[in-house]
């Protein structure tokens, strides 16, 4: 079957998944700017947790790009990612309910979600490739794959580091997202 199908119902579940985000984020009661200083940060996890779901949406779009076709095992293998990509809003909500991320296990359960995010697209893409021939542009994502090896040891690393200093996890956390900010190069240069 093609691809069509499987891209609009994941295009639909991460916009609804910004949405439930943003509907989260209450205004402040008060109109002072020290009010508004209060709701930094939900507003700052709303900012992390938006660009993660925008560069899953990107590279989930340009994977999809360069597929073919799917069948049963891949349409469980996306239902997989979106499970995790939905359960952000939640975290994000969590995470950001904590003044100043003090907060171990919030963090923690953040960036566990956050390495499922990662795992489950692995997954997905393993999939994708073993369902296309050899020489399809989807066998290029096997090779090189420092950046996915990379942010898989960050968030293990972020992982336990959240029960030393949640700041320096957190810090991890955007650093994996300032490696993907820019897509996966071996996908956006492939003919569509």
């Amino acid at each position: 079957m093609k691809t069509g199908r499987l891209e609009a119902f994941s295009d639909g579940v991460l916009a609804i998944a910004i949405t439930i985000m943003v509907l989260e984020m209450k205004a402040p009661d008060d109109t002072s700017f020290k009010a508004l200083l209060m709701i930094t940060p939900v507003f700052t996890s709303y900012i992390l947790s938006f660009i993660y779901l925008g560069i899953y949406w990107n590279n989930h779009h340009h994977l999809m790009q360069v597929s073919q076709k799917v069948n049963g095992k891949i349409l469980w293998a996306n239902l997989h990612l979106l499970f995790w990509l939905s359960l952000i809003p939640f975290t994000t909500s969590w995470i950001g309910e904590n003044e100043h991320y003090t907060e171990t296990l919030p963090v923690f359960v953040y960036g566990f979600v956050l390495l499922m995010c990662a795992c489950a697209y692995f997954l997905l893409e393993k999939a994708l490739i073993q369902y296309h021939d050899d020489n399809s542009e989807l066998h290029k994502l096997s090779k090189r794959r420092l950046k996915d090896y990379a942010s898989f040891i960050i968030y293990v690393i972020a992982l336990p580091l959240a029960y030393i200093n949640t700041w320096l996890s957190i810090l991890c956390y955007v650093l994996v997202a300032i490696f993907w900010l820019v897509p996966d190069r071996r996908l956006e240069k492939a003919p569509e």
